[in-house]
């Protein structure tokens, strides 16, 4: 019997560690990773629109397999940068417009694998997915500066205006498509402080569990 496809959705505060810890997650499952960069770079490669999806599937019939190439390129450069470097959408496309096309690159990514999606409001596109397993990752402020601090080479001043940027963004954008808050623990299935473990004690953790649900 075919093993049941599965989605894991990392959500994660600033500074917490939490794409790290996706990403390790997936080497421990041996899935595929997706974050912003990655789905931004995918929009950008093949140029897309949410009503251009579907007539990509079917002119291009070897679509995954020009993907997976594709992935195993970039992802490999978006760990080196830490997935900072994102590449100009080269088309004007509405904010809600580009919001549903790569909500629905999410969806079909997850139809053909098991896989990790990093942010984009995954709890959300996600959330009538029953294969799907929903985690919010949280720290304590003073570990969260202390990361950005080391991480980004920025004093204890830029460092928290960053933390305060990046949470104001982050809670915006996820009020504004998934008309929620991405503090309420209602959207999650897990909710995991970080703080007091390592990546690799987190990671495995989940890994652990996942394949308890998910036998592989």
């Amino acid at each position: 019997m075919e093993n049941t496809k599965f989605v894991i959705t990392v959500n994660r505060e600033f500074g917490s560690g939490g794409r790290e810890i996706a990403i390790r997650l997936g080497e421990l499952l041996g899935v595929k990773v997706y974050d912003k960069s990655i789905v931004a770079s995918l929009t950008e490669q093949y140029n897309l629109s949410n009503d251009e999806i579907e007539r990509i599937k079917a002119k291009k019939v070897n679509w995954w397999s020009e993907f997976c190439r594709f992935y195993s390129q970039h992802a490999s450069v978006a760990a080196y940068t830490g997935g900072r470097q994102l590449t100009a959408i080269n088309r004007e496309i509405s904010s809600m417009e580009l919001y549903e096309a790569e909500s629905k690159i999410l969806r079909e990514l997850a139809e053909k694998e098991s896989c990790i999606i990093v942010g984009r409001t995954g709890f959300h596109i996600f959330k009538d997915n029953p294969n799907a397993i929903r985690i919010f990752l949280i720290a304590d402020y003073d570990s969260r500066l202390k990361r950005i601090m080391e991480k980004h080479g920025l004093d204890e001043e830029a460092a928290r205006k960053e933390i305060e940027e990046y949470d104001n963004s982050r809670e915006n954008f996820t009020k504004a498509f998934a008309k929620t808050s991405r503090y309420d623990a209602r959207n999650y299935d897990c909710v995991l402080k970080v703080s007091p473990f390592t990546t690799e004690q987190i990671a495995q953790f989940m890994a652990h569990n996942i394949r308890l649900k998910y036998p592989q």
